[in-house]
């Protein structure tokens, strides 16, 4: 009876290695997107606008998009509020899959509509990882496996938000800094798929 419980903490130990570090992996990716599309939606660059052309959708609806991309980021990164977290995960699985689908209905190729595809399994994938903290009690596989006060405490760690809110920062002046770079790679997107016939000034 005493190697039972061994062995199952051996085991957790050992494949629990891996799980983190592909949660956090994704979530990064994740949310590093929403940063930089947030950016690139809020300074509305000649490729949002073309986009936006493309699609049929009006011009306001960056501004939009741009607020929602904030909001899931922050959601996503902080610890705790694991309702909102929920919630921040369903709109970004609308919002790339809702992108998928319009690039589909216009024809468009894997270059128009695999980038936002990608970043919906991302997005799936850092949820389905999300640790036992970042879960709704009603969620977890094996609630009985971890204590709630635990949980709380794990959630409540001033480093985990100091590390998440540095994080944020961190990803949201590299999308600032590197945006006129990124307006100039994709003017050339938007020639080379053919939504306008020349690269604007």
């Amino acid at each position: 009876m005493r190697t039972q419980p061994s062995d199952r903490h051996q085991h957790a130990t050992g494949g629990s290695r891996i799980r983190p570090i592909a949660f956090w992996f994704t979530t990064f990716v994740i949310v590093f997107e929403l940063i930089a599309g947030s950016t690139w939606n809020l300074f509305t660059i000649d490729w949002m606008e073309a986009q936006f052309d493309h699609l049929g959708y009006p011009d306001y609806f960056a501004y939009i998009l741009g607020v929602c991309h904030i909001g899931a980021a922050v959601a996503i990164a902080v610890p705790g509020f694991r309702l909102i977290k929920e919630w921040a995960y369903a709109g970004i699985s609308f919002l790339w899959s809702g992108a998928v689908v319009s690039h589909l209905a216009l024809g468009d190729g894997f270059v128009s509509w695999g980038p936002p595809l990608m970043f919906l399994a991302f997005a799936v994938a850092s949820w389905a990882l999300r640790p036992a903290d970042r879960r709704l009690p009603e969620t977890r596989l094996r609630p009985a496996d971890t204590g709630q006060d635990k949980v709380d405490r794990t959630e409540n760690r001033p480093r985990a938000w100091a590390v998440s809110i540095g994080l944020l920062v961190v990803l949201s002046a590299v999308s600032l800094l590197t945006l006129p770079a990124a307006e100039d790679v994709t003017r050339e997107w938007i020639v080379e798929r053919g939504w306008v016939t020349e690269q604007r000034s």
